[in-house]
């Protein structure tokens, strides 16, 4: 992936940790005036702090909302050039080979299914933890920086009417396995 695309993915999960952080401060606080409020109308001088509190999502739904949305706009974009998928099969090996190469500059490593809607996808040095030291400690930091790519790549399936959840799984760095399950 290109130094800019890295600092920019960098930025957006610092913004996304600094906002669950506000979030997680707010809704604190509004447990500490819940305590100490005598009745409603008290309770409803602290609007904004509830807004605050409890109408954000965490950083990780975040950062896999923008990339559902960025992954929606990717694959019909470079869809357009390919032969019309029919199959689930089709859409799948579409993601792993063109996709992935348009998004995450390769090919992915392997692609594996039960044939019942599962299918794993394995990228033995995946783009965005590429720049990870590798060691154990560093593999729960990981989330972060593979949420707006599960997003992306539930985006771009939905580009192609397929509904999936996609959740990833880092045993070892820079390698990243991401379990696609079809919702029939």
């Amino acid at each position: 992936m290109s130094f800019p695309f890295d600092l920019l993915h960098a930025e957006i999960i610092r913004e996304a940790i600094e906002n669950e952080k506000v979030r997680c401060e707010a809704k604190d606080e509004w447990n500490n005036i819940i305590e100490h409020c005598s009745g409603i109308v008290e309770i409803e001088k602290h609007d904004g702090l509830i807004q605050k509190a409890f109408l954000h999502s965490n950083a990780e739904t975040k950062l896999e909302s923008i990339g559902f949305k960025v992954g929606q706009v990717l694959v019909e974009k470079i869809s357009k050039e390919a032969p019309k998928l029919i199959t689930e099969l089709e859409c799948i090996k579409f993601i792993c080979k063109e996709f992935w190469i348009n998004v995450f500059g390769k090919q992915v490593d392997n692609l594996r299914t039960n044939h019942q809607g599962v299918y794993v996808v394995q990228d033995s040095r995946f783009t965005t933890l590429r720049s990870f030291p590798e060691g154990p400690q560093y593999v729960k930091e990981s989330g972060y920086f593979l949420a707006l790519p599960c997003g992306i790549i539930r985006g771009a399936l939905s580009g192609l009417n397929i509904r999936a959840i996609v959740t990833p799984t880092v045993e070892s760095l820079p390698a990243a396995k991401f379990h696609i399950q079809i919702q029939h």
